[in-house]
């Protein structure tokens, strides 16, 4: 029974079924229409994250009750009165800070200098630190409207104790409780009073293919992102584990422009993990369901770990594109080449079909070669075979291959139709189950016959419903 519901296989009646099976436009490929961008700002545990949480009305941000979770820049789309706007949440801000905390400040400057539109958010509990005011120093330079904003304004004493943020020179200080959603709604109305309605830069266009990096953690992807966009994008450091959320970014490759999501490096199963690693891996995943091909990152110069193939099998069990990418390939000598080649064929029976590029995130080798890959991926991945030709094909396979006896009958197949792209998915009408070798036999003549280079390819079965005898 797992089997049949795995398949997505079913029963049909008559002929009239056959025509009924069309599932496509179950994806809505938005154009991508520049939207101004907001950045949340401030030194550590202030509660950006939260804020940016409520503004976005979702638990997108990675938010826990210690210093230093959130690190690079990242994106979420937000919708105020009819006006879409783009949230940028960052690492705490330190002006003398060394190190991980030097790389998370820099990205931090980095929004600061993008968007259109700050808020400095500053913790009404504790007041104005020096940190806070040597951030004011800096905002004063850039001729971006700036808005402070007093949070953990919890209650009318914590309120009048925030009024002495006026210091800063900022004026009024906007006071809101992030945690419980106080003064947010009108914190907003002053966003969009002095945010523009289209960004700095940008332009318009249809929407760019969505590309999500995963792998485990410390396996290059946040220096491959950083290497194809030519900056830093995102915070690298030898700590295993520094990115938390996934960090959007558009490159252009190839005379195209591409959404990469940088993500968390999955570490053990999401129901080992706890805290920030929990949330870490549900945002990884939700990244993963929101793009069209994946690149996963392998290390080439270690052998192939149980991490690699559970993060692998989540890559074909959510139906996306993937490209293999074999990193740190200027680490590995002859030898381990030989034992790599065993380690695919041995470990990644699962995804045959799978683009394989390798390259050094780290010296930049052969990164050009992924934007071919994840073209033929798509490709593949958006293709459709036209249902005549799909089913003088088969007949031809079934007529030289038939499916085995079962019960002491013979299943025949009497129709087939490609039902959806994104990815391929094929439906067999047949008189009798189909067993899962017989499936799989069809899948690699299509993949023959057909491509699908990079693309998972689902073959599901329509069984012919029993009709009881009339007495």
């Amino acid at each position: 029974m797992s089997e049949d519901v795995l398949a997505g296989d079913g029963v049909w009646s008559d002929e009239s079924d056959w025509e009924m099976v069309d599932l496509d436009g179950e994806f809505d490929l938005d154009a991508h229409i520049p939207m101004p961008t907001l950045a949340v700002v401030g030194r550590p545990n202030v509660g950006k994250s939260t804020l940016v949480n409520r503004i976005i009305g979702r638990r997108e941000a990675v938010v826990e009750d210690i210093p230093g979770v959130t690190r690079d820049r990242v994106s979420y789309e937000a919708n105020w009165s009819g006006r879409k706007f783009l949230v940028q949440d960052t690492g705490g801000w330190e002006p003398d800070a060394k190190g991980l905390q030097q790389s998370v400040a820099r990205q931090a400057e980095l929004a600061m200098s993008t968007a259109d539109a700050i808020l400095l958010v500053v913790d009404a509990v504790v007041g104005a630190t020096a940190t806070d005011e040597a951030a004011v120093k800096k905002l004063r330079r850039a001729k971006i409207p700036v808005i402070l904003v007093a949070n953990k304004v919890d209650d009318q004493k914590i309120e009048s104790e925030a009024a002495a943020l006026w210091s800063l020179g900022l004026g009024e200080p906007r006071m809101v409780s992030a945690a419980h959603g106080r003064g947010t709604g009108d914190l907003l109305d002053d966003v969009l009073a002095v945010l523009p309605e289209t960004p700095r830069e940008g332009s318009g266009g249809t929407g760019p293919r969505r590309v999500s990096l995963v792998g485990k953690p410390n396996v290059g992807k946040s220096s491959l992102l950083n290497k194809l966009a030519g900056d830093e994008r995102s915070v690298v450091h030898d700590v295993a584990g520094t990115t938390v959320d996934p960090v959007d970014s558009l490159v252009e490759l190839g005379g195209k422009v591409w959404k990469f999501v940088d993500t968390a490096g999955l570490r053990r199963k999401v129901s080992h993990a706890s805290g920030m690693e929990f949330y870490a891996s549900l945002r990884t995943k939700s990244a993963l369901e929101a793009s069209e091909v994946a690149i996963m990152l392998v290390d080439a110069s270690q052998p192939i770990t149980e991490q690699d193939l559970r993060v692998i099998s989540m890559v074909a069990d959510s139906g996306r594109a993937l490209v293999l990418a074999f990193n740190k390939w200027d680490l590995v000598d002859e030898d381990r080449r030989l034992q790599l080649d065993r380690e695919i064929d041995r470990d990644l029976v699962r995804v045959p079909w799978a683009q394989r590029v390798n390259i050094s995130a780290h010296t930049g080798r052969a990164v050009q070669k992924l934007v071919p890959a994840m073209e033929t991926a798509l490709e593949s991945w958006d293709k459709r075979i036209p249902t005549g030709r799909l089913n003088n094909w088969l007949k031809e396979v079934v007529a030289a291959t038939p499916p085995p006896m079962r019960g002491g009958r013979l299943p025949r197949v009497l129709f087939a139709t490609q039902a959806t792209t994104r990815p391929p998915t094929f439906v067999l009408f047949t008189t009798g189950f189909l067993e899962a070798g017989y499936r799989r036999f069809i899948e690699r003549r299509l993949r023959e016959e057909f491509g699908f280079d990079g693309s998972p390819v689902r073959v599901s079965v329509r069984v012919r419903e029993k009709r009881e005898r009339k007495k």
